[in-house]
C-alpha cells in the first residue's frame, strides 16, 4: 500500500498541479540560466563504451547524467527533463551499447545526501528515457548487467537512508526492466549496496548487503552486521552468505571486484566498524588473505564510504582502489602507488577501465569525472562540469552582482552574474576563502569583503583570510552549515548562529551573544530511528543548533531564528528577549531549513521545514502574520518532496518562491496554492533562493547557481490576464551594458562557460488563445519617434542561447517575433533600426555568416524614458520603461548626448545612402566612423568630431539635389 501511494504521488507530481493560481502559459517563456561555478561536484556513477574509447557516462549525485564523446573535453547533460537528478549507478550494455540503465539516489550513507525515485532505461544512448520501476528504493548504488544479454540485470537497492523500508536488497530483471523480482533480502533495515556478475560465468553473482541508518540529526549514524557478502551460482535464484575462510565475521559493508581475465581472483574492501581492510581470494572466494599491511589504500575508517576496488581487465595483479586517493597495485595488492589525489580532487568514488585498452580510465570523485588515456599519467579537467553542490546563495551589491556560497568538497565560490566577454568563464568566478559547507556573507557596504564559515573574513583585494570567530576555541555547538547573515535593516549588523546567536557590528572584531541556547533540552526520539532508538548514541541530549536566521528588513530589532531540532524563535528587541513561537504541528528534528522575514511587515515570516532526515518526503511550509502567535501551513500543490527554502518577493507582496529537493515552486497568493517554476531547470536539490533586483537566484546542490532573469511576468500576472486577447507586461528598468556588443576574440566552443543574461530591454507579452494576424512591437522615444520596430512578418532575427527571441550578436539561430498563443519574451538590443543593406561584419568589405559576432550599423539609444507598443489581434497596448546606463560607466550626461548627437548624424547619413545614389566609399566611411564613436560609452574625441564634420560635408556634396 505504501508503494502504491508513493507511485500515485510521483505520477501526480509529473503533471501541472491542480491548484495553479495562474495559467503557466503566462510565464512559460522564462528560462533559467546556469552561471556555474564551472567546477564539478560529487559524482559516483560511471560507465564507458569499450568499442567507443572516447565515450563515457557519469552520474552526479545531484546533477543528473552526463555524456562525453570527446574523452572528457566536453560533457553534455542527458537527464535534464527527468524528475530526479540524484544518480547512484550507470550501466551500459557491453553487447548493445545503445542500452543504458540508470539507478537514482546517490547510494551513500553520509550526513548530506539526496534520494532518487528508482530505475531508468534508455535504448538510444541517452537521448530518451523511460522509468522502469523500483520507485521506493530511494538509493541505488550498483547495477550489474549480463555482458551477453542486455535484458538480464541485477540492481542493488539500498533503500531509505533515514528509515526502515521494504524495497531493499538485490533485485533481478530478466525482461529489460519491465518487471523486477526481489531475489536477496534480509529485512527492512538492510539494503543492497553491491552487486557484480562474474564476467566469465553470468550465473555467478556476488552481492553486498549493508545494514545502515542515517540519523535525524547531523552525523547520527547506526548500523549492524545483518548484511555481509553473498554469492549465487545459479543466476540469483538462491544465495549463500560467505563467511570464514579468512574473512571477519562482523562485516557491515563490502565492495567486490572480480578480475575479468581470471574469475578466481577476487578482491574485497571490507568494513567492520574498524579500519577498512582489503582482502584477496585466489580460489573463487573459498579462502581469503589480506595482501597488504599498507593502511593507505583503504583510506576511510569504515561504513558509509567504503573504497571501491576495480581490477585491470587484462591483468589480475593490477588493482585500483578509489578512496581518498586513487591507488594502484601491480602485484596483486601487496604494494601501492597513489596515482591521483589532492590537488586535483579527493574522495574518489568509482572508476571504469576500458577492457580493450586498460590505459583508458574514467574516474569519478567528489570533483566530477576525469579521463586518462595513459593509465593515469595525465587527466582531463573537472573544471568543465556545472554540477557544483552549493549549500546556499547570497548576493553582493556589486555590478554585475555576484552569487556566493560554500561548495561541497571544493571550498567556496563567488560567481559573476554577467561576464564582460559575452560568456561567464573561469575569469568570472573565484573562491572566497570560506569553508566548503558554509554560508558566504558579502559585506553590503564593501562587496570585496566576504564573511563565511564559522567565521572568516576574506578580502578580495589581497586574498587574505582572517579568522574572526566569536570564540576562537568554539565552546559552542555548530554543524557543517551555520547561518551567517547581514541585516538589510542595518548593513553593519552580521548575525551568526551556533546553539546561540551572535552579533557583530564591526566586521567580526568584537561579538556579543544575543540569545541563550535556543535548542531543545529534551525531546521524544523520532519514530524514524526504529530499532536504533535504544543505541547509546541516540540518547536524548541537547544536540541541536540554530540552522536559520532571518533579520527583518523593515525593523532592525525583529529577528527570527530556527533550529535543526524543530524550534522557531523571534525577538522584537534585538535579542534582549526571545519568544518560542514554534507551530504546534512541528516535532523534534523538523529541521527549520530556512526562515524569511517579510520585506513588507515585521510581523510576517515564512518557514521552510525539511523532514528528509525523518524519512518524511512531504513538504512543510508555514507562514505567520502576527509575529508567530499563529501559523498557517501552506503546502497545497507542491509535490511529494521535502522543502528546503521559502522567500517572499520584495516587490510583490504575497508572491512567494520555494525550493524542494527537486525543483523551484511559486505561489501568487501568499502560499495558499503553489505551482511549478522548474521551467527548463534540471531536477536538483534547491538549497537556497534569493531575489536580487528583478532576478531570482537559486543555489542548487548539484547544478551550481541558476538565475531566472526578470521576474516581470510573475510580479504582474493575474488570473484575468489569460482572458485578454493580448497583454504587454510593464518592462523593468533596462541597463545599457555593452559586454556582448563589442565581443573579443570569440571563446572556443569547447570552453566551459556559463550564460550571460540578455543584453538589452526585456519585453514580456502574452497572446490569448484566439489571437490572429500579425504581431508588432515598437519602441518609441520620449517624443514618440520610432526607434525600433519588430514584426512577426519580418525576416528572421537571431535566437539567443537561452531560447529568447533576441537579436544578440553571438546568437546562433534565426527567429521572428512570435505570434502564437502564450507567453513570449523579446529583447531589444537597445539599438536603433539597422541600416538596410549595410554590411554588419567586422570588415565592411567582407561578408560574414551570422554565427560570427556582427557589428551594429545603428547607434545605441540614449538613457531615458521609452515606450513599448504591442499590437496584436486588433489591440494596441503601451508601457513605458526606463533605460539606464551601466552603473560602472562614469560618463556625464552631456558626453552621452554629444556621442549620441554625432552618431545620429552619421546614422542619418547611412540611411540616406540606401535611397540615394552616392559614393560607396563615403557610405562605408560613415559606418566605420560611427562604429568607432559608439565603441565605448564616452564622448567623441576631437579627431572623431573633426572627421565627422568633414565626412558629413562630403556626404552632403554627393547627395542628389
Amino acid at each position: 500500500m505504501r508503494l502504491l501511494r508513493y507511485c500515485i504521488a510521483i505520477a501526480l507530481a509529473a503533471v501541472v498541479p491542480t491548484f495553479a493560481q495562474v495559467n503557466p502559459k503566462l510565464f512559460s517563456d522564462m528560462k533559467w540560466r546556469g552561471i556555474g561555478p564551472l567546477r564539478a561536484g560529487r559524482t559516483r556513477a560511471v560507465a564507458g563504451v569499450p568499442s567507443q574509447p572516447y565515450t563515457f557516462y557519469i552520474g552526479a549525485v545531484n546533477g543528473g547524467v552526463w555524456k562525453t564523446d570527446d574523452a572528457g573535453t566536453t560533457w553534455t547533460p542527458l537527464f535534464d527533463e527527468q524528475p530526479s537528478g540524484s544518480i547512484g549507478a550507470i550501466a551500459v550494455s557491453p553487447s548493445s551499447p545503445n542500452i543504458i540503465y540508470v539507478g537514482s539516489g546517490e547510494g551513500l550513507m553520509r550526513p548530506d545526501l539526496s534520494v532518487g525515485d528508482g530505475m531508468y532505461k534508455s535504448i538510444d544512448s541517452g537521448k530518451t528515457w523511460a522509468h522502469i520501476g523500483l520507485f521506493d528504493a530511494q538509493q541505488i548504488p550498483q547495477i550489474a548487467l549480463d555482458p551477453r544479454n542486455p535484458d538480464r540485470l541485477f540492481v542493488a537497492a539500498l533503500g531509505h537512508p533515514y528509515g526502515a523500508s521494504e524495497e531493499r536488497g538485490i533485485f533481478r530483471s530478466l525482461d529489460g526492466g519491465k518487471t523486477f523480482q526481489k531475489v536477496l533480502y534480509i529485512d527492512a533495515n538492510t539494503g543492497g549496496s553491491e552487486v557484480k556478475i562474474d564476467p566469465n560465468d553470468p550465473n555467478v553473482v556476488w552481492a553486498g548487503l549493508w545494514q545502515g541508518r542515517e540519523g535525524a540529526w547531523e552525523n547520527g549514524r547506526w548500523g549492524g552486521t545483518n548484511g555481509g557478502l553473498f554469492k549465487s551460482t545459479n543466476g540469483g535464484d538462491t544465495w549463500t552468505k560467505i563467511t570464514g575462510g579468512g574473512l571477519p565475521d562482523n562485516i557491515t559493508q563490502v565492495d567486490v571486484a572480480i578480475a575479468p581475465s581470471n574469475s578466481n581472483r577476487i578482491y574485497l574492501t571490507v568494513a567492520t566498524g574498524q579500519p577498512i581492510n582489503i582482502y584477496r581470494s585466489d580460489d573463487g572466494g573459498k579462502t581469503w588473505i589480506k595482501p597488504t599491511t599498507d593502511t593507505r589504500p583503504a583510506g576511510r575508517i569504515g561504513g558509509g564510504d567504503t573504497p571501491v576496488p576495480v581490477v585491470d581487465p587484462k591483468n589480475p595483479d593490477v588493482l585500483y582502489i578509489a578512496s581518498t586517493v586513487t591507488w594502484r597495485s601491480t602485484d596483486a595488492g601487496k604494494t601501492w602507488t597513489g596515482i591521483r589525489g589532492a590537488p586535483g580532487g579527493d574522495d574518489y568514488q568509482n572508476l571504469w577501465i576500458n577492457p580493450i585498452d586498460p590505459k583508458i580510465i574514467c574516474l569519478t570523485s567528489d570533483q566530477g569525472g576525469v579521463v586518462t588515456f595513459n593509465a593515469g599519467n595525465t587527466w582531463t579537467s573537472w573544471y568543465n562540469q556545472p554540477t557544483a553542490q552549493m549549500y546556499h546563495v547570497t548576493l553582493d551589491n556589486s555590478f554585475p552582482y555576484r552569487a556566493c556560497s560554500g561548495q561541497q568538497d571544493s571550498g567556496s565560490a563567488c560567481v559573476d552574474s554577467r561576464g564582460n566577454d559575452g560568456l561567464i568563464t573561469s575569469h568570472d568566478w573565484h573562491p572566497v576563502g570560506i569553508e566548503e559547507y558554509g554560508y558566504a556573507a558579502p559585506d553590503p557596504l564593501d562587496p570585496d569583503l566576504v564573511f563565511g564559515g564559522k567565521v572568516t573574513r576574506y578580502d578580495r583585494r589581497t586574498g587574505q583570510i582572517t579568522n574572526v570567530d566569536p570564540k576562537p576555541l568554539r565552546d559552542y555547538r555548530v554543524v557543517r552549515t551555520a547561518p551567517l547573515i547581514f541585516s538589510k535593516a542595518d548593513p553593519h549588523m552580521l548575525l551568526f548562529g551556533a546553539n546561540s546567536m551572535w552579533k557583530t557590528v564591526d566586521r567580526g572584531n568584537t561579538w556579543s551573544e544575543i540569545s541563550p541556547d535556543l535548542t531543545r533540552k529534551t525531546f521524544d526520539l523520532p519514530q524514524s530511528l526504529g530499532i536504533y532508538r535504544n543505541e547509546s548514541t541516540a540518547a536524548v541530549v541537547q544536540r541541536g543548533v540554530i540552522y536559520s536566521i532571518a533579520p527583518s528588513p523593515v525593523n532592525v530589532s525583529r529577528i527570527w531564528a530556527g533550529t535543526d531540532d524543530g524550534l522557531i524563535w523571534t525577538t522584537a528587541d534585538g535579542g534582549a528577549h526571545w519568544n518560542n513561537v514554534t507551530p504546534p504541528e512541528m516535532k523534534a528534528f523538523w529541521q527549520v531549513s530556512s526562515l524569511d522575514a517579510s520585506p513588507f511587515d515585521p510581523l510576517t515570516a515564512y518557514a521552510a521545514i525539511n523532514t528528509l532526515r525523518l524519512d518524511d518526503m512531504h513538504p512543510h511550509l508555514f507562514k505567520t502574520h502576527d509575529g508567530g502567535k499563529t501559523w498557517t501551513a501552506m503546502n497545497e500543490g507542491i509535490g511529494p518532496s521535502p522543502t528546503r527554502v521559502v522567500r517572499e518577493d520584495p516587490k510583490r507582496k504575497g508572491l512567494l518562491y520555494a525550493g524542494t529537493e527537486t525543483q523551484v515552486w511559486v505561489s501568487l497568493d501568499d502560499g495558499a496554492h503553489w505551482q511549478s517554476l522548474r521551467l527548463n531547470m534540471a531536477a536538483t536539490s534547491i538549497r537556497d533562493l534569493q531575489v536580487k533586483d528583478d532576478d531570482l537566484v537559486a543555489g542548487t546542490h548539484g547544478r551550481g547557481f541558476q538565475i531566472l532573469d526578470d521576474l516581470t511576468p510573475l510580479r504582474q500576472a493575474s488570473a484575468t490576464t489569460e482572458s485578454e486577447i493580448a497583454w504587454l507586461y510593464k518592462p523593468q528598468t533596462a541597463i545599457r551594458v555593452r559586454g556582448d556588443m563589442n565581443p573579443p576574440t570569440p571563446w572556443p566552443q569547447e570552453t566551459p562557460s556559463g550564460q550571460n543574461p540578455p543584453d538589452g530591454a526585456i519585453f514580456d507579452y502574452y497572446l490569448g488563445a484566439n489571437v490572429s494576424g500579425p504581431v508588432t512591437l515598437e519602441i518609441l522615444d520620449t517624443a514618440g519617434k520610432l526607434v525600433r520596430k519588430y514584426s512577426s512578418m519580418d525576416s528572421v532575427t537571431p535566437l539567443d542561447p537561452l531560447g529568447y527571441s533576441v537579436p544578440l550578436y553571438w546568437a546562433r539561430e534565426p527567429r521572428a517575433l512570435a505570434a502564437t498563443p502564450g507567453h513570449h519574451r523579446w529583447v531589444w538590443d537597445l539599438h536603433y533600426t539597422p541600416v538596410p543593406g549595410m554590411n554588419t561584419g567586422p570588415d565592411a568589405d567582407q561578408a560574414v555568416p551570422h554565427e560570427t559576432p556582427s557589428v551594429p550599423t545603428s547607434p545605441f539609444a540614449n538613457p531615458g524614458i521609452y515606450t513599448a507598443k504591442l499590437t496584436a489581434g486588433g489591440k494596441s497596448l503601451t508601457q513605458t520603461f526606463v533605460l539606464k546606463m551601466d552603473p560602472r560607466v562614469k560618463t556625464t550626461a552631456a558626453d552621452w548626448l554629444s556621442q549620441f548627437t554625432v552618431s545620429m548624424q552619421l546614422y542619418d547619413g547611412m540611411l540616406a545612402t540606401t535611397t540615394a545614389v552616392t559614393n560607396n566609399s563615403v557610405r562605408g566611411q560613415l559606418q566605420r566612423l560611427m562604429r568607432a564613436i559608439q565603441s565605448s560609452d564616452s564622448a567623441p574625441t576631437a579627431a572623431q568630431r573633426a572627421a565627422a564634420t568633414n565626412l558629413l560635408k562630403q556626404w552632403t556634396a554627393l547627395k542628389p539635389k
